[in-house]
């Protein structure tokens, strides 16, 4: 239970990471609300799996989903690079999150 409260924590880190460029610098309302609402309950769902999980190995793995997510929907929403290198460093997260993964005790 503690993984899918962190993959999801992470993926309400996407969302308010993404959320911020259209918040416009907390200039718009309903984005803002929007992501600071994310951004609560990606803290609130870490917290919890981190109870459970050495704060390290949590830590690193929110941080992880967050800036793959983040970078993926970069490209995706607003026609970010999509250079070899760029793609083969994100590949690399994805490796490392799952190295967490599987070397958690």
């Amino acid at each position: 239970m503690p993984w899918l409260l962190l993959f999801l924590a992470g993926l309400f880190e996407v969302a308010w990471a993404i959320g911020l460029k259209y918040t416009e610098g907390f200039t718009r309302l309903w984005p803002s609300v929007g992501t600071v609402a994310a951004l609560a309950v990606s803290m609130v769902l870490l917290a919890l799996a981190a109870r459970t999980l050495p704060i390290g190995t949590a830590y690193a793995v929110w941080v992880g989903i967050g800036a793959l997510g983040a970078a993926v929907l970069g490209i995706v929403l607003f026609g970010e690079s999509r250079e070899p290198a760029r793609l083969a460093f994100l590949a690399l997260l994805v490796v490392s999150i799952v190295g967490l993964k599987l070397t958690h005790r």
